[in-house]
């Protein structure tokens, strides 16, 4: 079956006393035994739920993996792959990471004895450089947020390899229906849910796959053991919405490319972060590895006060954090998803006061380019 097809049929005739052609919500907390000594596959929801046991097998299925296991958020997912490690283990991450990463790893895991090192995701030779005898995994994102910068997997993963590390790929931005790292290697794959998978603006929800069931398994582990679980409705909404991931993903792809040649051309944009350009660095190796370029694009605005202006004049397009949905959204990264970064990281990063993260909806192209024009002028 493809992948599409795949997709379409996530949860369909799970239920076969009744035949019902959608997957019910199991809203229970906890399951009758039917003898002492048996049980049915579930006794607490939190231990697993049938909703969201369909939801679980569904990603795995899609991402190419052997475990599933669905997150009351994208973070909730993170801290529970971090939870794996131990004190005195050691990570890299890539530095332009999602703020929230970015946060509970140098805020949070530092302290119970966990340690990082950020560095450029896009050089494998300052990836390998950070990798200590203590190096238990490699975290990365591609393209990463909000600079769009790409890693190239199979080279992050031969280098994990070599050294029996773990490869954890964020892939939040392209989802298994434009990206499947698990296939070219990987050992776990993240999403935030809340953002393409859910694709409404309306859920939160983490998901994590792994390639392997006994790393799979000792995730799950931690999922039961800490209670971070998705709840069996949101389980079933995350179900109904990732059926139209591949009419949403191809939306997203064919207006971004669209609106980001367009502020190529603007004269009061700098520069255009957005993978589908032909001079975008690293488009080569994204191209040998993801089949599509997402939704996301990030710009850099000739002056700060014209950022504000943008954000101000939107009408269309909204002043929101997250991304992902139907809607187009826009936000500052440095004020406010990567707003935990310390200044002098973003300032050498380039997350600046001029930069615009736009996550483009499936509106009408020109509408929304429109509204941005709109935006931009005095």
């Amino acid at each position: 079956m493809r992948l599409d097809s795949k997709i379409v049929h996530i949860g369909v005739c799970t239920d076969t006393k009744t035949g019902a052609l959608s997957t019910p919500i199991y809203q229970s907390a906890t399951f009758r035994h039917p003898a002492l000594g048996e049980s049915t596959g579930f006794d607490y929801t939190r231990s697993q739920n049938p909703t969201r046991k369909v939801l679980e097998e569904g990603i795995a299925t899609l991402e190419g993996g052997a475990v599933g296991l669905a997150f009351s958020s994208g973070m909730a997912a993170i801290t529970a792959i971090l939870m794996i490690y131990k004190s005195g283990d050691h990570l890299v991450v890539v530095e332009d990471c999602y703020g929230g990463t970015y946060r509970v790893i140098d805020k949070i895991f530092s302290n119970f004895g966990l340690t990082v090192s950020f560095v450029d995701g896009s050089s494998k030779e300052e990836v390998a450089q950070a990798i200590t005898p203590l190096t238990k995994a490699i975290l990365v994102e591609t393209p990463t947020n909000p600079l769009m910068k790409i890693v190239d997997i199979r080279a992050i993963i031969a280098l994990a390899q070599e050294m029996n590390i773990h490869t954890i790929v964020d892939n939040t931005f392209l989802t298994p229906y434009f990206q499947r790292p698990l296939e070219l290697g990987a050992d776990i794959v993240i999403h935030s849910g809340t953002k393409y998978l859910a694709g409404h603006n309306d859920l939160v929800c983490g998901l994590v796959v792994a390639r392997d069931a006994e790393l799979g398994a000792r995730i799950r582990y931690v999922q039961n053991s800490t209670g971070g679980v998705l709840g069996p409705s949101d389980s079933w909404l995350l179900i109904r919405s990732i059926k139209t991931l591949a009419l949403r993903m191809e939306k997203h792809n064919e207006n971004s490319q669209i609106i980001a040649k367009w502020l190529k051309k603007h004269p009061k944009v700098v520069n255009v972060y957005y993978p589908g350009l032909m001079e975008h660095p690293g488009k080569e190796i994204h191209d040998s590895q993801s089949s599509g370029y997402g939704g996301m694009l990030s710009f850099v605005v000739d002056n700060s006060q014209l950022a504000a202006q943008v954000l101000r004049k939107v009408k269309l397009i909204r002043f929101a954090e997250s991304l992902g949905g139907v809607e187009s959204l826009i936000t500052l990264p440095a004020v406010q998803t990567h707003a935990d970064v310390p200044s002098d990281v973003r300032e050498r990063l380039g997350i600046s006061d001029c930069l615009l993260r736009l996550s483009v909806g499936i509106e009408d192209a020109q509408d929304i380019i429109t509204d941005l024009e709109q935006a931009l002028s005095e």
